[in-house]
């Protein structure tokens, strides 16, 4: 995997997210952001993530839609259980992933930060291809972007959020990327 000057993965599917923007300026990329999200819930495959990140979200197709449908949120990459990585945004761009959150006594962790979600939820195992491929693109990351740190959703809004789970292997992930 590479990712080119303009913040690109070379040879994923692109799908272009609205919800991002610049970056501050002379704000340097530090954090690389871990998260997990299904959609519908607990549901794996289908196109749910995608139309949410995308301000496509049909609330006739789940009832947790309409809880969710007004929200504008994105990430730079998502990847599939079988390993797929879709981009939504360049990483030079601000992707709107972490919310209100805190790192190391720095706010705003969209403006300093890349996300990258797993399809997943707090009640499942990743799959062997998503720690594979998650690992690959910590690398691509890393050749391109000076990054410090690597945290979950939970670590940065805590309290709030518990992505990317209990399941989620920091172990095994840190140890292929270490």
């Amino acid at each position: 995997m590479k990712i080119d000057h303009s913040g690109f993965l070379k040879g994923v599917h692109f799908i272009p997210s609205p919800n991002v923007d610049e970056r501050p300026p002379e704000m340097p990329i530090r954090l690389l952001v871990i998260h997990s999200i299904s959609l519908p819930p607990q549901q794996f495959g289908g196109d749910g993530v995608i139309q949410f990140f995308t301000n496509r979200l049909d609330p006739a197709v789940d009832p947790y839609y309409t809880v969710i449908k007004d929200l504008r949120v994105s990430a730079h990459f998502l990847i599939r259980r079988d390993g797929e990585t879709i981009q939504f945004a360049s990483c030079n761009l601000r992707a709107w992933h972490a919310g209100q959150s805190e790192w190391n006594g720095r706010i705003r962790c969209n403006d300093f930060a890349i996300g990258v979600e797993l399809e997943g939820s707090d009640y499942v195992a990743f799959e062997d291809a998503q720690y594979d491929t998650l690992a690959e693109l910590t690398q691509a990351i890393r050749e391109i972007y000076p990054i410090q740190e690597i945290v979950g959703h939970a670590d940065i809004a805590s309290g709030r959020k518990t992505d990317p789970g209990p399941f989620f292997d920091w172990a095994r992930y840190r140890g292929a990327v270490e």
